[in-house]
């Protein structure tokens, strides 16, 4: 399952110890002429005030573990592992942790003539060249990219963080023109119902994860609680747990020599086909493949960017 890094755990760890409030801390991993990439670690969590600001740049932010409430002019959204939070510069913004601690994310920042011009070379009309949605969910299309920036933030891939700048930019803004804001129509709480569903994906064995456990979790029939998932979420619970499962694979064959069979077990899958099935429909490329781009250094990451734009 997702895992929250190490990192976070320690600096979830670290503020506990100290009795202090949560804080979020940014540490820049590159910057170019337009644009920065930062790790972000945020330890805030219920006994915190929300955090009110206003975006500095154009962001997209991956978020690599825990989970959060954001909220902007283009809407709200609980923010979960896999998925991309959107800012667009000079509006204000709110992230809250009411329903868990901490999260961990890589954040793209732009600057606005940078942004601009990428989103007008990537062929979009004017109107759409910036964000109307809050989030995009974990979904296939940037799985890849996802995956190249967890294995660079944990310094297992000697990627170009410019080339994953420019690539992710381009294609969030072409994804996002045709996404529309969450529907209305939800239960009473429907974000803390689905925070504690999330949580307790994340925190592991997903063998008894039901979709009567989950809802039960939630509070909720399973019938509802599909419908209240799907549209908090952005994905049904078993795409969320599968992509999940995926994403935890994909790390560990970056980070680690085990044997691809092991991976495929140890991640749920019944057998090695559909495991190899399923991850290529996923990220493009077989495990083996991914393992090579996503350890081989900068001139195979590169490579696997570029195969898999058309996804």
């Amino acid at each position: 399952m997702a895992e929250i890094a190490v990192e976070l755990t320690s600096a979830l760890a670290e503020r506990r110890a100290a009795g202090g409030p949560g804080r979020t801390v940014p540490r820049v991993i590159a910057r170019g002429a337009g644009w920065t990439v930062a790790d972000v670690i945020c330890t805030c969590g219920p006994q915190d005030r929300p955090y009110e600001e206003a975006h500095l740049h154009d962001a997209i932010a991956i978020v690599d573990g825990g989970s959060f409430e954001y909220r902007s002019s283009t809407g709200r959204a609980l923010m979960t592992a896999g998925s991309l939070l959107l800012g667009n510069h000079g509006h204000g913004f709110e992230c809250a942790h009411r329903h868990g601690e901490g999260d961990r994310c890589v954040s793209f920042w732009y600057a606005p003539d940078y942004f601009e011009q990428l989103a007008a070379d990537a062929g979009t009309s004017a109107g759409d060249r910036h964000f109307k949605v809050a989030r995009v969910p974990a979904i296939r299309p940037l799985a890849p990219l996802v995956a190249l920036a967890a294995a660079g933030l944990r310094a297992r891939a000697e990627l170009s963080w410019e080339e994953l700048a420019l690539t992710l930019a381009a294609r969030t803004i072409c994804l996002t023109s045709g996404l529309s804001p969450a529907a209305n129509g939800l239960p009473l709480n429907a974000e803390a119902r689905m925070a504690r569903a999330i949580r307790a994906i994340d925190r592991g064995n997903d063998s008894h994860l039901t979709l009567g456990r989950l809802a039960r979790e939630a509070g909720l029939s399973p019938y509802h609680f599909l419908r209240t998932f799907k549209s908090v979420i952005g994905v049904t619970p078993h795409q969320y747990v599968l992509r999940a499962r995926l994403r935890a694979a994909a790390s560990r064959l970056a980070t680690s020599g085990d044997n691809v069979l092991d991976v495929a077990f140890d991640s749920g899958f019944g057998d090695i086909s559909n495991f190899n099935r399923t991850f290529r429909a996923e990220f493009g490329v077989s495990p083996r493949a991914l393992r090579r781009a996503l350890s081989g250094g900068e001139a195979e990451a590169a490579r696997y960017a570029r195969a898999t734009r058309k996804l």
